[in-house]
């Protein structure tokens, strides 16, 4: 039987390379000269940190072009507030990765209005879309792609 899986996963080692390219960008600009600006990986998101919040901001920009050319889904990143104290401001950026339950039961109830025949699972972060047939199996990709804007989603493990 026929099926593929829908994820929502970032390439971290893109990540990591939109990270060292913002720090380079930023270590040149002429706006940041004499600043301690950086970006900083961490497990579960990025951490911007510099002296004011239009720093900040620049930099918030900066990162957005360079993960948009590494094919990375501006989708993916969920922003925090600006956090200021007397000389440092810092922004915390979490990356969010895998289909949440609430958003995965919202996607097996939009599979099922289709009123194709075709039947979604939810299997942890995942969702498991299965039918008999392929073509029932794209029309469920693509209108799955003009519905979903909220979540930057993959379809992966296509099989027949």
């Amino acid at each position: 039987m026929p099926s593929f899986d829908i994820v929502s996963e970032v390439d971290m080692h893109e990540v990591t390379n939109a990270v060292d390219q913002t720090n380079r960008e930023t270590g040149n600009r002429f706006d940041f000269k004499g600043v301690d600006a950086t970006v900083k990986q961490t497990d579960t998101g990025l951490v911007l940190e510099s002296e004011n919040d239009f720093q900040i901001r620049q930099m918030l920009d900066i990162l957005h072009k360079k993960i948009a050319k590494r094919g990375i889904e501006l989708a993916a990143l969920a922003e925090g507030e600006i956090e200021t104290s007397l000389n440092k401001a810092t922004l915390t950026v979490t990356i969010r990765q895998g289909i949440d339950q609430d958003s995965a039961k919202k996607l097996v109830k939009l599979i099922k209005g289709t009123k194709l025949k075709v039947q979604g699972s939810i299997q942890g972060d995942k969702v498991r879309v299965s039918g008999k047939k392929r073509d029932e199996l794209q029309e469920t990709i693509s209108m799955l792609k003009e519905s979903c804007s909220d979540l930057p989603l993959q379809y992966i493990n296509f099989r027949d």
